[in-house]
């Protein structure tokens, strides 16, 4: 019988990111993110090492129109609490090249402080094409990144399709980045990424933009007024920040340490975390079970002519997915 021990080079990849090595948890990270089957079996056998060793850090999504300002006020954020000796990761998940399936933009560059800081953590994710714009691997990054000692860790969105929902349902606060002059704006701004705000926080707040940015606030705190909170033990403020001049970025900081101790104490928190961990189960069994739809040659290309067939009328929905079920088996 197999020992159920792990393997060295499993051990020695949970020590390093123990130690906080920034070359192995970046290592681990692309471990997580092969598609080769010996990969993934190392990687499931890496979590499995390293869960005990996370749920400690404060997981914030941050998502907003391109446009808002997420990666300045991202940077703006984590410097200041670098500042104050806590360690922060940055997952940014980003567009891809459906080409290549890589990141096509610079997070770095567009987070200059903390990307030459030693107390923080930029990992682009690219999304190659995955349900809601959230890489596959982007819940077992942030994962590694707690069990490096990473005590804060920020996820930006693309803040397009679905990935707002995907974000809040793996992070504890979701914050709402909106811009100054509502009106259009506000109409904007989806419902359903209201419903799951933990704060809107409308940003630019500076120079000629603070009247405006004053309104939209007010108008965005009526709209929320109308609207469940998410949590009946927290109701989402709404604030003005700058990320230019720093204006703001304290009290918001306030505001998702507010919300952390509310859901701790009433046991919010832990409840909710242990769905998210339910629910990533489920997502990655669906996706495991749909790769040979994605990757056999065989199975693709028999697909467009099964869509096809049901377009037209000459195969029933039912029949094909018997069908297609039954490609899988084999």
């Amino acid at each position: 019988m197999a020992s159920s021990a792990p393997s060295p080079d499993v051990e020695r990849l949970a020590r390093g990111v123990r130690d906080g090595d920034r070359t192995v948890l970046s290592r681990a990270i692309t471990l997580i993110e092969s598609k080769r089957v010996d990969h993934r079996q190392t990687a499931a056998a890496l979590m499995q090492a390293l869960v005990k060793d996370t749920g400690e850090a404060v997981r914030v999504g941050i998502t907003g129109a391109p446009g808002v300002g997420k990666s300045t006020l991202i940077d703006a954020l984590g410097s200041m609490l670098t500042a104050q000796e806590r360690k922060v990761a940055v997952l940014a998940v980003d567009p891809s090249s459906r080409r290549t399936g890589g990141s096509i933009l610079a997070d770095k560059t567009r987070m200059a402080r903390l990307a030459n800081d030693p107390n923080a953590f930029i990992r682009p994710s690219p999304t190659s094409g995955t349900l809601g714009g959230v890489a596959a691997k982007t819940r077992e990054t942030m994962l590694l990144c707690e069990a490096a000692g990473y005590g804060v860790v920020l996820v930006e969105t693309v803040g397009v399709g679905q990935s707002e929902i995907a974000v809040a349902d793996m992070t504890d606060f979701f914050l709402v980045l909106a811009l100054p002059g509502a009106g259009d704006e506000l109409q904007a701004l989806k419902k359903g990424v209201v419903e799951l705000a933990d704060m809107i926080a409308v940003n630019k707040a500076d120079g000629d933009n603070i009247a405006r940015a004053k309104l939209a606030a007010s108008q965005y705190s009526a709209a929320l007024h109308i609207l469940s909170p998410r949590s009946r033990n927290w109701s989402p403020p709404v604030g003005t920040c700058s990320a230019l001049t720093g204006e703001g970025i304290s009290a918001l900081w306030s505001h998702i340490l507010d919300h952390r101790q509310r859901l701790t104490a009433s046991g919010e928190l832990k409840a909710r975390r242990g769905e998210q961990q339910v629910k990533w189960m489920w997502t990655m069994l669906e996706e495991r079970l749909f790769a040979p739809l994605r990757s056999e040659r065989a199975l693709k290309s028999a697909l467009p002519r099964i869509e096809a067939d049901v377009a037209a009328g000459r195969l029933a929905p039912a029949s094909a997915v018997e069908k297609i079920a039954g490609m899988l088996k084999t």
